[in-house]
């Protein structure tokens, strides 16, 4: 059994005696760090794949949040961690990439829980993960996770007419991209992340979901794979930065579209949004 896995079994175990929303929640200050050591080939041509990269030249840009996830599951799945594991939703995730990376780069990662935040959909917080070659930070991420519960301001406002809120603005579609039933299955054996909301209906189901969903780290490397070819966010040149928001769960099977203009980016499918994004470029 691989460490994820291991870790997916201690959040089941561990899960049912966590509370989301207790006024005295603290994070657990430790961090783990993974020691500097070379990409594995098969892995990350597996992930290349699925995701729309090219299987040669640099790393993806997010495959050094792929490399620190099992770091983030152990320390997610810790007993002092004060959030339940299973069914935590992706809803945020920043990237900086202080420099290109390469497949034989020898990375040493440090991934660690900076922060606890109330969200009107209950409790969100944030993972960091950091890229270091010989010491020096190359590459950084920051991810919202949201254990949803009910709260004080969804009470307040519930039946109240406020109306949805105003939806983004609406970018050129670029590309369609039908997407598979076991597109969740595919990359999570990339990627190693087999939540169990992103695998099949009925998993899905037992956390409120209808049908499974596609990863939200597919969906963002998608698009930029997708802008990495040319073909919107931005144009030519390496991407630095990147902010992306998952605005609705994109169900799968489903047939969406991947647009953009300038530096934004979205996924779509009819008139409901997805995912909105942005990206700077150097130079």
């Amino acid at each position: 059994m691989t460490g994820l896995s291991l870790s997916l079994v201690r959040g089941a175990v561990t899960s049912p005696f966590k509370r989301a929303g207790r006024p005295d929640a603290a994070l657990p200050a430790g961090r783990e760090v993974l020691p500097p050591g070379r990409v594995a080939p098969g892995p990350l041509a597996a992930y290349s794949r699925v995701c729309g990269f090219a299987e040669s030249g640099p790393l993806p840009p997010t495959y050094p949040h792929v490399l620190g996830f099992p770091a983030a599951m152990r320390l997610m799945t810790a007993r002092d961690f004060p959030l339940p594991v299973l069914g935590l939703v992706h809803t945020w995730i920043e990237i900086t990439a202080h420099r290109a990376l390469h497949p034989t780069d020898e990375l040493e990662l440090t991934v660690y829980a900076d922060g606890l935040t109330p969200h009107r959909r209950g409790t969100e917080v944030t993972m960091v993960t950091e890229a270091r070659l010989a010491g020096d930070l190359v590459w950084e991420s920051r991810s919202g996770y949201l254990s949803r519960h009910a709260t004080a301001t969804a009470t307040a406002t519930a039946g109240a007419a406020t109306g949805p809120p105003p939806a983004p603005g609406k970018l050129p579609a670029v590309a369609e991209w039908r997407l598979p039933a076991d597109l969740g299955r595919r990359y999570g054996a990339a990627s190693g992340d087999r939540n169990p909301i992103h695998l099949h209906p009925v998993t899905a189901r037992l956390f409120g979901f209808p049908r499974h969903i596609a990863h939200g780290m597919w969906t963002v490397a998608r698009c930029l794979a997708e802008a990495g070819s040319g073909t919107g966010a931005g144009g030519p040149g390496r991407i630095r930065t990147v902010r992306a928001d998952f605005k609705a769960p994109v169900p799968l099977p489903s047939t969406v579209t991947y647009a953009a203009d300038g530096s934004d980016f979205q996924v779509r499918a009819g008139s409901r949004v997805h995912l909105t994004g942005s990206v700077t470029r150097e130079g």
